[in-house]
């Protein structure tokens, strides 16, 4: 028998569980049909200045090999975000903007967190290509919004954040340590004058005031504008909350990003923001399936039925046709409970097992 460990961060998924997984990623990715967006498919692996090339985002979290075919280096991806980007700047570069795709499919982390022990995960997501006006960027909420309630999400919370505030500002001094500063929420080590972005941080009405006392000489005004009308768009019984300083994970956004939260679910379900493909502005958002999947949504209930053998096959393929998984006996000795049917084809109806 050969080695059946995994790698640490990897797993498999059995049934239910696999299909929940399916289901979840169809159900997002219809939703984003809904509103326009089309499907496309980027490779698993890629030469790695392709795949760090088209946001600008850095090599360190990809899992890299040399192709023995080109002798190059190439990349796991870790995101399929830089890969959609590539294909609206390329292969679909003559396409009218904006431009609108979606994407699911997996993809590997160098390295685990504390907070997100897996290092292969589903991503499923869309982006809009184009544009990044507050129109744009509320389309774009919307889809996440929608798709994640499609999936069976409830109690959803966005957190929104305004990823280049510091560079808007371009206070004196030392920006790298005022980053890092704010980056630990360390007050003590924030200048006075800053400290209050840290505490501006909270549900969206009273941030959004807060922000705006501290914005004095109106540098933030637009910003702070289009964040309030982008949450009035949104539906009344997803919760908002703003972190301006908040940067973990937003690596390439630039004026606006956006964390979902779940009470169904620990830690992060999903992610987006604006961002540049070379000089292109874009919107987008990606979605995480292993928390939904690990909360138990969408498992579904399960109907099974047993066809006992001499089961004609039309009658099968009119129960099939109904909604049955209908499961053929193919043994003497094979049973309802080793197939794990829920039912038994008996005198032609389904009975309870």
């Amino acid at each position: 028998m050969t080695n059946s460990l995994l790698p640490t961060g990897f797993r498999d998924r059995l049934p239910p569980e696999a299909d929940a997984s399916a289901r979840l990623v169809r159900a997002i990715l219809d939703t984003a049909a809904s509103f326009g967006y089309e499907r496309v498919q980027a490779p698993l692996a890629e030469y790695e200045a392709s795949l760090t090339g088209s946001l600008g985002t850095s090599a360190r979290d990809l899992l890299r090999f040399v192709d023995p075919v080109s002798g190059e280096t190439m990349a796991v991806r870790s995101d399929i975000t830089g890969q959609v980007g590539r294909i609206a700047s390329t292969r679909i570069g003559h396409h009218p903007r904006p431009v609108r795709l979606s994407y699911g499919g997996p993809v590997v982390k160098l390295r685990a967190t504390q907070l997100r022990p897996e290092r292969e995960m589903m991503q499923v997501g869309a982006e809009l290509i184009g544009l990044d006006s507050v129109a744009a960027a509320s389309e774009v909420l919307m889809v996440a919004i929608e798709g994640l309630k499609a999936a069976g999400v409830k109690d959803i919370t966005v957190d929104l954040t305004m990823p280049d505030l510091i560079d808007v500002l371009k206070p004196k001094g030392d920006l790298a340590a005022l980053k890092a500063a704010l980056d630990a929420k360390d007050a003590g080590a924030v200048p006075a004058e800053f400290a209050p972005l840290i505490a501006a941080a909270g549900p969206l009405p009273d941030a959004l005031e807060r922000m705006r006392n501290f914005d004095t000489d109106g540098k933030l005004k637009d910003r702070l504008d289009a964040i309030e009308a982008i949450a009035a768009s949104l539906p009344a019984d997803v919760r908002l909350t703003l972190d301006p300083t908040e940067r973990h994970g937003f690596e390439y956004q630039s004026w606006f990003g956006f964390s979902i939260f779940s009470a169904q679910a620990s830690g992060e379900i999903g992610r987006g923001g604006s961002y540049r493909i070379g000089k292109e502005p874009a919107v987008g958002f990606s979605a995480y399936i292993d928390p939904l999947i690990d909360a138990g949504l969408a498992r579904g209930e399960r109907r099974r039925l047993f066809l006992p053998i001499g089961t004609n096959a039309g009658k099968a393929a009119a129960l099939r046709a109904e909604g049955w998984v209908a499961v053929a006996q193919l043994t003497e000795d094979d049973s309802a409970e080793a197939q794990i049917c829920t039912h038994v084809l008996s005198n032609g109806r389904p009975e309870p097992v």
